[in-house]
């Protein structure tokens, strides 16, 4: 399913702030950063598009909170991966209720990703957030009911967001659904190659019957040669034509 339904759910006002990330990731380390996340995270920055992930960018560990509510500040898109174990984090509960704030007042594009969880899970804390909430009511006091009340209400606002499932479907579809949209809004455009290159279109016929696009698989081709006889250029306009359904590594 693809997320361009999700992300047209908040407001677009988010096009007139400056950022400095791309991408916020939200997530339940312990579900899915070996997985899911690692797998989308890769696939972000390989198109160019600098993303947040708090493993990857927090240097300084000494205020761990300050800079994340830095980085939140500083990203047009967040991501959420809702997962069995997410709620059970006080971290990951309070980004969430900072991602509500900026969606409200800086109109900031939010992406729910419901893996292997159902959104009236989130929004009414059944199943696996249920259990999480009923620890986290073990010796509440006023304040701490306070703060559970207001988590409660962020999770029913971004579960009402149209978001991508993740239970039966191929991960890999679902982040190249998820990569495309984000591309599409960003304007991100591969690198520019001249039209009507003298002597490639050989080449390309080849590349492209290696590469096989009819077949929705995996396929690694490697160009190699001595330099300057246009493999960048062939590499490129490849990427150029394939742009939304292929990668492109060149050393």
């Amino acid at each position: 399913m693809s997320s361009s339904s999700t992300l047209k759910s908040s407001s677009s006002t988010s096009n007139h702030h400056s950022y400095h990330y791309d991408v916020f990731f939200s997530f339940r380390g312990a579900d899915t950063r070996k997985t899911f996340t690692d797998h989308l995270y890769d696939n972000l920055v390989a198109h160019g598009i600098h993303t947040f992930r708090d493993d990857e960018e927090l240097e300084n560990r000494g205020d761990i909170a300050a800079d994340l509510d830095r980085a939140m500040e500083e990203s047009r898109f967040f991501i959420i991966v809702f997962s069995k174990n997410y709620a059970t984090s006080k971290w990951r509960l309070n980004e969430l209720l900072k991602i509500t704030k900026c969606m409200v007042e800086k109109g900031s594009e939010v992406i729910p990703i419901f893996y292997h969880v159902e959104p009236r899970d989130v929004g009414n804390r059944e199943g696996s957030f249920k259990d999480a909430f009923s620890e986290h009511r073990k010796n509440a006091d006023q304040e701490k009911e306070k703060l559970i009340g207001d988590w409660e209400i962020a999770l029913k606002k971004v579960s009402k967001l149209k978001g991508v499932p993740v239970d039966d479907q191929h991960e890999a579809k679902v982040i190249r659904d998820i990569l495309e949209d984000i591309l599409k809004i960003l304007d991100r455009k591969p690198l520019h190659v001249g039209d009507n290159i003298v002597g490639v279109d050989v080449h390309l016929k080849r590349l492209k019957s290696l590469l096989k696009m009819e077949f929705d698989e995996v396929h690694m081709v490697g160009i190699y040669g001595i330099g300057g006889i246009s493999k960048t250029i062939i590499a490129m306009t490849i990427l150029k034509m394939h742009f939304w359904s292929i990668e492109i590594e060149v050393c």
